[in-house]
């Protein structure tokens, strides 16, 4: 286990006064810590999802209350897992020096925000974050096993999906470390994928193409965002057995990778476009996305910088997501 004196907490100005201005202080920097942990930055990105499957159930069946109630519960139990997922990463990071390789330069310099890192800080203890996963994955396992009884319909492929989600999911780097066994490529793309589709199934009872378009295309961009982060942590992903397509293939072959993957996107595109799974028009509202996506593609070819590729990644994601939204509020409109 890496010792945290290696690199040493983090502190800023002096430490506050004893008493009750001191214990708020000190709660706060807790809370603080723990949704550093839980990774809330991310959260908020994945939890765009139900803003995506509130959108098609508009332009779709129509909104009801006990839709919005589905959505609800599915994202709550969804950021708890998230938060578990993100958790046990952690726990494993700084067990196998991982994290510590990836984020601290061997003369003690960050390449990364520490903060993000609470264990590697030592704002939080090893036990803390243990306890704090456990109570985050009881936590959304109840909920999800309460968002399928509550639903209105419960399509067994929604459930299928959902069970997957969270059996698989929490296993990223934990339990079966499916990630260390080439898996997490995989994961990466499935669970948002299952993000956007399941709350769709339980809400509405069907999956409509243009549902399964949009779900797929939301779990084909975090990949898109994924395959930089792994390009840049290759070193300290392979010092400690993570596989990963970075790892394993060669810098050109990782190269086409990439490359694969982002055609694939405006294949799909296109091609649902054409064979009448979306609109004729969807192309046209998809455009601002495919173009950053060359942005992002060319310039990591031209720099090499994997982190720039990665934060013009989740640029196009978000950007991504506002089309697809688009896409439901035209159909809806008209």
């Amino acid at each position: 286990m890496e010792a945290r004196s290696a690199v040493g907490p983090q502190t800023s100005g002096p430490a506050p006064a004893r008493g009750q201005s001191g214990s708020a202080v000190g709660l706060a920097a807790r809370i603080s810590a723990y949704a550093r942990l839980a990774k809330i930055e991310f959260v908020r990105d994945y939890s765009l999802a139900s803003l995506v499957v509130l959108a098609a159930l508009a332009a779709g069946p129509g909104l009801a209350g006990h839709h919005v109630v589905t959505l609800l519960l599915f994202l709550a139990g969804q950021t708890s897992l998230f938060a578990v997922v993100a958790t046990f990463d952690d726990v494993t990071g700084y067990k196998d020096g991982s994290d510590k390789a990836n984020y601290v330069a061997a003369d003690g310099t960050p390449l990364r925000p520490l903060r993000r890192k609470p264990l590697l800080t030592g704002e939080l203890t090893l036990r803390q974050v243990e306890r704090f996963g456990y109570l985050a994955l009881l936590c959304g396992t109840a909920l999800w096993t309460l968002t399928i009884v509550q639903s209105a319909h419960a399509p067994w492929w929604a459930v299928l999906a959902a069970s997957l989600c969270l059996l698989a999911g929490v296993q990223y780097s934990w339990g079966l470390k499916l990630s260390y066994r080439g898996f997490g490529e995989v994961l990466v793309a499935g669970c948002p994928f299952v993000m956007a589709l399941a709350p769709y199934g339980l809400a509405a009872g069907d999956l409509p193409a243009l549902a399964l378009v949009g779900a797929l295309l939301f779990g084909h961009w975090q990949m898109l965002v994924s395959a930089y982060s792994n390009t840049k942590d290759i070193s300290g992903d392979k010092a400690v057995n993570r596989s990963t397509v970075a790892v394993r293939a060669s810098e050109r072959g990782n190269h086409l990778f990439i490359g694969v993957l982002s055609l694939a996107e405006p294949a799909l595109i296109f091609t649902s476009a054409a064979v009448g799974w979306a609109p004729w028009w969807f192309s046209l509202t998809m455009l601002p996305v495919l173009g950053l996506r060359i942005r992002q593609y060319t310039g990591f070819l031209r720099t090499g910088d994997a982190l720039l590729a990665r934060k013009r990644g989740m640029a196009a994601f978000r950007v991504g997501v506002v089309c697809l939204i688009t896409t439901y509020l035209i159909l809806m409109a008209t």
